[in-house]
């Protein structure tokens, strides 16, 4: 009894607050975005506001269920945890049926369910019991092998078995914990120079060069990775000698390139692969000859930016499912394409701008009733919070999030144990990912890929995927009132 007091003191009550007030926000947009003429009231458990009511009750009472188990059961039990998940993930194909492309969902009678959802919880129980083990530390990317598999597997599973991209990008998310425990700014500089890499072979990859044969895409890339090596030899290493070693050698591939395309045409594609390697070649001599394990990990960057480069194409034409090309070839200024995979972020972007300053009120929204937006109730809600509320109700919802997560980001300070801590930042990475992508796409500034927004979309799955990582966080800092008695 006293054990259930101290954990009911030690409830963060601001976070239940914050999340509440985001959840039934969502739930009186829901109503407004599907909201029709003669549609019944808000309270009709037959309409999507009806039913959202219905997973939002069950949501609080599986959060009240979490709060009530003992909090060492989520250290001691982490693994079995992730092991079924991941046969749950397996087999999730095998028994879903065909939903635009994917195979994520399992029906149980009249509900259903998208495990991918709840992976992301247990995937951080996973790695905040790893990565909270006696002794270890993050000193270099070998001790992040471990917890980059933990993500990676399921990851894997449910972008190629599944085929739903939105929710495996999302893993991406656990390295802002990863980044808090000690891996380098340095691994977050290769993910945002990958991200570039990518956009420019797509983006001008069937553009043929003015000279020779090769694409603009491979071409720009590979100068710009030349470009990082030479600027972090230049300002990290301040090693002038291998700089100009580099830079001397690589002018001299693209000059013999050229020389010879005046007899012959060249491809420059070859070019700049012989450039890597022996920018490759010459930093892994440096690093050997002069014990210099800094100039080891660029000569890494080079190696796997040259195969990211090459594999680009693979992945956007072989990986990612003809809708998603279309979209990032929009987005990207490939294609013009209003009607097809362009309408969604257009009409999106009408309603937005529509709502002004205030909003055209509650259930007034002329985009939303109409039905102009496709998903508007689920991915493309925020266009309605645009419509109704206007800027105001828009810029409050932000700061309701970012109230949350600075929130849980203090909870995850506080913790007296690494585990807690860990654990609290893989779930402010979670929420950040997905307000940032989910606003992101519907302003047209991201590729649209399919991710709720959270505790606010229509969705039991998602809903209850999010009150889970939120409720095990508070169990796991009610938990720290008691130990700080101990």
């Amino acid at each position: 009894m006293r054990n259930n007091r101290s954990i009911i003191s030690g409830i963060d009550w601001w976070t239940i607050i914050l999340f509440l007030a985001i959840a039934l926000f969502g739930w009186l947009n829901i109503y407004g975005s599907s909201y029709s003429f003669d549609q019944t009231s808000i309270w009709d458990f037959s309409n999507r506001a009806g039913k959202q009511l219905v997973w939002l009750a069950t949501a609080v009472g599986l959060g009240a269920i979490i709060l009530m188990i003992e909090e060492k059961a989520y250290d001691v039990l982490g693994y079995i945890f992730y092991g079924a998940m991941l046969l749950l993930l397996i087999i999730t194909p095998i028994l879903a049926r065909d939903i635009k492309g994917s195979l994520s969902w399992i029906t149980i009678g009249p509900i259903s369910l998208q495990p991918a959802e709840f992976a992301k919880c247990f995937t951080a129980i996973a790695v905040a019991k790893y990565m909270s083990r006696y002794g270890y530390k993050v000193r270099d990317l070998r001790d992040l092998i471990v917890p980059f598999l933990l993500i990676g597997v399921p990851m894997m599973i449910i972008m190629v078995a599944q085929k739903e991209t939105g929710s495996a990008l999302v893993f991406i998310s656990f390295l802002l914990a990863f980044y808090r425990q000690g891996m380098s700014g340095y691994v977050l500089g290769w993910g945002v120079v990958s991200i570039l890499l990518f956009i420019l072979v797509i983006r001008f990859g069937e553009i043929a060069l003015p000279i020779g044969l090769g694409s603009m895409g491979m071409l720009v890339s590979t100068l710009s990775i030349e470009a990082v090596v030479l600027g972090l030899l230049f300002v990290h290493e301040k090693d002038i000698r291998s700089l100009i070693i580099v830079g001397a050698g690589v002018a001299v591939c693209y000059g013999i390139g050229l020389l010879l395309n005046i007899w012959i045409p060249v491809n420059f594609n070859y070019i700049g692969i012989a450039s890597l390697a022996y920018t490759a070649v010459c930093l892994l001599w440096q690093a050997i000859k002069n014990r210099k394990t800094s100039l080891a990990w660029i000569v890494g960057f080079v190696i796997i930016s040259a195969v990211l480069c090459q594999g680009c194409d693979f992945a956007f034409h072989k990986i990612l499912q003809p809708h998603q090309r279309i979209r990032i070839e929009v987005l990207l200024g490939m294609k013009d394409d209003p009607t097809g995979a362009g309408y969604n972020v257009n009409q999106s972007l009408i309603a937005i701008g529509s709502g002004q300053t205030i909003g055209k009120g509650f259930l007034q929204g002329t985009q939303t009733k109409l039905k102009f937006v496709p998903e508007q109730d689920t991915d493309f809600i925020f266009c309605t919070v645009g419509e109704e509320w206007g800027f105001v109700g828009s810029a409050g919802l932000l700061l309701l999030y970012l109230a949350l997560i600075l929130r849980i980001i203090h909870l995850a300070e506080r913790q007296r144990d690494t585990f807690s801590m860990i654990y609290a930042y893989c779930v402010a990475g979670i929420l950040l990912f997905h307000v940032t992508i989910n606003i992101g796409m519907v302003l047209g500034l991201l590729p649209v890929i399919g991710i709720p927004l959270p505790f606010f979309s229509y969705g039991g799955s998602s809903l209850w995927g999010f009150t889970l990582l939120l409720a095990i966080m508070l169990r796991l800092d009610a938990a720290r009132v008691y130990k700080m008695q101990g």
